[in-house]
Parts: structure tokens; sequence; C-alpha cells
């Protein structure tokens, strides 16, 4: 089983630069980190049955992966402060909730709970005080156990407490609950686990069996809400680790596959239709007036796969992970700090790290804030605000992960990795990118060592040179043996501009980057029919501000500009800021 290479990357450009741009913007913010806490005091989400309480889970899960990266001992300060202040809220029932006693297992409790757990459980792995971490355990505990208590068979159902999506959003807690038992060892807690199993995660339907029947796809399933749906199945997959039970490893392989398949769009995506699995994968080329693509949905697609990719090895879920990092998620970044408009009054508000919805056909971004509620004091939050960090800090902590013997390198990027060897023995690689998405990369040993240098092929690329040779088609050249120090291995990954055809639309990508049209950046009416070959002539011209990729198409009606889809229509809030990934043929 594959592990991050923790505390041992550090990368330069859009990797490094994602994850600092959040912990500056957002996870050092104590007055955010406040409001995500009070209402665990004030149990404001009894009052309208809300989600304000999965703020907290959601972005300490995140913050605590950036810590992982960044070493950033002031952001570690600021979630130890934050760790301290939510224990101090659970109350004498052993509950950590936003819901009042009297009006508790409904709406969206459950669902938060869940994240009280995650979040605990996230800042405990990167916790160094013994007794905090013995605090945390204890806390955890209890506010299991209250759970457990009153949920299971013979009392109150786990799938019937929620109106939502038949209740899949409290099946979701089945995850880390399995954590708390690789954490304590106590059965009970894999009985609970057994318990949510039994339900098959919906009141609706049974996730597990539709999954391993495979008649129907996701968007035909009883319940298609997308984000709830994967998590489920991250705890199917949680189950498995720690039970072996290939049926339940099975399930989520087999689901996954097929959202792959139906749902995934070209920017690695899913939910045309709001954030609901509807066979994205054919209706992406159409217009639409709804918000589709939902930040949560990518992140949460994002963890699925690299929870999949470190159990299994598998190289095509860091293909996805690939796809969906550089396209949709950079793409949310909100690095203009554009106010964001809130969906349903159309008012402007201050701005927020992350854009919840990424359009892929003649529209713009910033159109609405995902998961909007606000806080006593006026104050706003969003749900893809509270997950995307956790998305930008997988990023450069996927990007070489290593096991006993080898590291895996999965992509080229400038900076240094330092792992153990063999004898145990820290070595320090230094790779080198001269530039963003230039064909060629070098790791440099610095120290004699013996370990396994395994380099992915993308599966985007036709072609990979290791040392000015031509490699074979496995996902990972396998560069083995022992290493003096200075030697050097050099592999280059072929990038080519290439189309794809749908519904009578046409897309470029180059590389791993999906390629957009921006009404900002050219004269030219982007909504005109493009008349192109299918392998047509290009240039690649140099990048301006915020792009990876700037190239110059050449078409039967002239120069075609298109740049990578995370650079485009990050302006929202001015004129002309239509951007679309499919072209009208």
């Amino acid at each position: 089983m594959k592990r991050f290479c923790e505390n041992a990357i550090q990368a330069k450009g859009i990797m490094d630069d994602a994850v600092r741009f959040v912990v500056d913007h957002q996870l050092k913010d104590r007055k955010t980190w406040k409001l995500y806490i009070e209402v665990f005091t004030s149990r404001v989400d009894s009052a309208d049955e809300r989600w304000r309480g999965e703020y907290f889970g959601k972005q300490m899960r995140g913050a605590c992966y950036a810590y992982m990266y960044t070493q950033d001992e002031e952001l570690y300060d600021i979630l130890t402060w934050a760790t301290e202040e939510i224990l101090k809220t659970q109350d004498a029932y052993g509950r950590i909730s936003t819901y009042a006693v009297d009006n508790e297992f409904c709406g969206w409790d459950m669902w938060c709970r869940k994240y009280v757990l995650t979040g605990l459980q996230h800042y405990y792995r990167i916790c160094k005080d013994e007794g905090l971490k013995e605090k945390i355990v204890a806390a955890c505990c209890k506010h299991l156990d209250y759970i457990a208590d009153q949920i299971g068979t013979g009392k109150i159902e786990i799938t019937s407490t929620s109106m939502w999506w038949g209740a899949v959003n409290s099946c979701t807690i089945l995850e880390p609950t399995v954590e708390l038992y690789k954490m304590t060892g106590c059965e009970k807690y894999l009985d609970f686990a057994r318990y949510i199993i039994s339900t098959g995660g919906s009141s609706d339907c049974n996730l597990i069996e539709l999954a391993l029947d495979g008649s129907l796809m996701p968007y035909q399933y009883p319940v298609t809400k997308a984000y709830e749906m994967m998590s489920f199945y991250e705890g199917l997959i949680a189950y498995y680790e720690v039970t072996k039970e290939q049926k339940y490893l099975d399930a989520a392989r087999r689901f996954l596959d097929a959202v792959a398949q139906s749902d995934i769009t070209i920017i690695g995506c899913a939910g045309c239709t709001h954030e609901l699995f509807d066979n994205s994968a054919v209706m992406q080329t159409e217009y639409s007036e709804q918000i589709m693509q939902e930040t949560c949905v990518t992140v949460t697609w994002i963890r699925i796969m690299a929870r999949m990719y470190l159990l299994t090895g598998d190289a095509k879920y860091y293909d996805w992970i690939e796809q969906a990092g550089y396209n949709a998620l950079y793409g949310s970044l909100n690095t203009e700090q554009c106010m964001q408009r809130e969906l349903t009054s159309g008012v402007y508000l201050p701005a927020k790290t992350f854009d919840s919805y990424s359009p892929l056909y003649m529209n713009s971004r910033g159109r609405g804030i995902g998961g909007f509620l606000t806080f006593e004091n006026g104050e706003y939050g969003g749900c893809c605000v509270a997950i995307g960090a956790c998305g930008v800090s997988l990023m450069p902590l996927l990007a070489v992960v290593c096991d006993e013997n080898s590291i895996y390198v999965n992509q080229q990027f400038s900076g240094t990795v330092t792992v153990k060897d063999q004898q145990g023995k820290d070595v320090l690689l230094d790779f080198e990118n001269q530039a963003p998405l230039q064909d060629c990369c070098s790791i440099t040993v610095q120290a004699e060592c013996d370990l396994n240098i395994r380099i992915r092929k993308p599966g985007w690329c036709k072609e990979m040179l290791v040392n000015g040779s031509a490699v074979s088609d496995a996902p990972y050249y396998d560069a083995a043996g022992h290493y003096k120090a200075g030697e050097k291995i050099v592999f280059e990954w072929k990038r080519t501009l290439k189309t794809q055809q749908i519904n009578g639309k046409i897309a470029f990508t180059y590389g791993e980057l999906v390629l957009a049209a921006d009404s900002a950046k050219t004269e030219k009416d982007i909504a005109l029919p493009v008349h192109v070959s299918e392998n047509p002539a290009y240039k690649v011209l140099k990048p301006e501000k915020g792009e990876l990729v700037r190239i110059e198409c050449q078409t039967d009606d002239g120069a075609l500009l298109l740049t990578d889809y995370q650079s485009c229509g990050k302006n929202w809030t001015q004129e002309n800021n239509v951007i679309s990934v499919w072209l009208n043929m």
C-alpha cells in the first residue's frame, strides 16, 4: 500500500501556489474558525435544519493536509487552538452538534456530526501533543457512543435521520466510524459500521447491491446526489481496509468505474444538473441556466480516487486525480478575489477562496455560492469554500508517494523530495522542470542510495522518454537500481494538441490540461462555429498572467486562441467573461 511522503515534498509552481493561496487567504483566518465553532454552542442549525456544522470538519481536514505539506507552524498553532475550542463545545451527553437535543437526528445533523469526527481525526494525525491526542480520542468516542446508543436496529434507523436523499448523507458517517475503530480497536465501532452497511446506505435503495449488480449507471439510481454517494462508498473502502471483505471494495470499484464512464466530464467533475449525477459525460456539451460541476464533487472525487490509488496502486486513479485537479479544481480557485454571487438573491458578497460551479459551454464562473448559509453576525459560509483546501493540498502530497522500497513519481515539477532509502537513510531528490508543462523533467539523487524510482506514464501521454529512450506502455517505468550521488534521471512527457468531439461540439486538450476559449482574451466571437481538421496545426505561445499554456490553433476561419481552462473566466464580475470548453462545430 502506498503512502504520502509526509513532511518531505516542497514543490514550486501551481501545486505550491494553490496551497499557499488558500493557507494565507483562508486557513489562517481565526475569525472564520471562530464562526465555524460558535454554531456548536448556539445550536443554530436546529432552527432551519441546515448544515453549518459541516464547515468546521471540512476545513479542518483540508487544513491538516495543508500542514502536512507546508509544515507551517503558524498554521499548526491555529489548528491546535481551533481543535481545543471545538472540544469545549461537547455537551454532557457527549454530543458535538449544531442541533439541540430535542430536535436532533433530522435534517443534516448526522452529516455535520460525521464531519466533527472527520475533522478531529485528521487533526489527530498531525498532533504533537500526546495529552491533546488522548482528549481527542476520548471526545470522539463519547461523540460516537451517544450516536450508536440512539441509532441502530430496534432504535432510530439511520436511514430515517434525514429527509434528504434517503439519508445517504447520514450514512456517510460510516467512514469516520471505521477510522475510530482503527484508532481504538474498540469492536463496538466496527459493529456500528456493520449496521450502517446493512442498511445499504439509503432508504431509497441499496447502494452496495446496485453497484455490484451493475445493470444501472449511477445517474439511474433512485438517489443521485453525487457528493454524498461518493462519500458513502469511501466508507466502504475504509471498511474493506479493516476487514478485507472483498465485496465492499468491489462495490466501490464498480461504482467509481461507472461514474467515470457515465458522469465524469472533460474537466474531471460530475453533475451538469446542480450537484446530481445526470449522465454528465453526454450532457456536458449543452448550455444550461442551472448551476453545474460543483467544487465539492470535484474534491470528493479526488479524495476517493486518492484512497483507491494509495490502496490498489492502480495508476488510472491518479490519471483521474490529475484530470480533476489541473482543470476543475484549480479553475475553482478565486485567485482574483472577485466578489461572489449569492444564487437566490443575485447579491454579490465578499470574496472567498473558492468558486462553487464550473461552466463548460458558453457561460461564466461565479454564478453561485454552493451550500450558502449565513451566521448570526451576518457573515456567510459555503460548502465548497470549506472543502476546497482538501483538494489543493492533496495535489502536492500525491505528486510523489512511496512504499517500503520505492517512490512513485506522478508529476513533473520543480522542487525537492526527501525520502528514506532501503537502508533507512534520508535521501534528497532534486526535481527540475524548467517551466510549467515543459516536456522534460529531471530527478537528481543528491546522495548515494538504494531505492526504486518509478515514473508514471500518464494516460494522455502517447510517448514517454527516459534518459532519451522510449519506454513501454506500462503505467510506471521502473528505474530500479543503486544510485550514486549526482546520478540523474531525465524523463519526458510528449504533449500534443488533441481534439474530442461529441454532440456536434469540439474540445481541445494539451497533455493534462483542458483548453478553453475565453471571451476576455480574444476579440473573436467564441460562439461562432469552428471548422478544424482532426489534427490542426498550432503553435505554443508565451503564457500570460495565471496561464499554464497559451496556444494558437489554426482553423479554416483563422487563428483560434485557446488557454488552459483553469486560467479562464477568473474576473467574473467584469463584463465579457464568457468561457467555453466545448465549441460549436
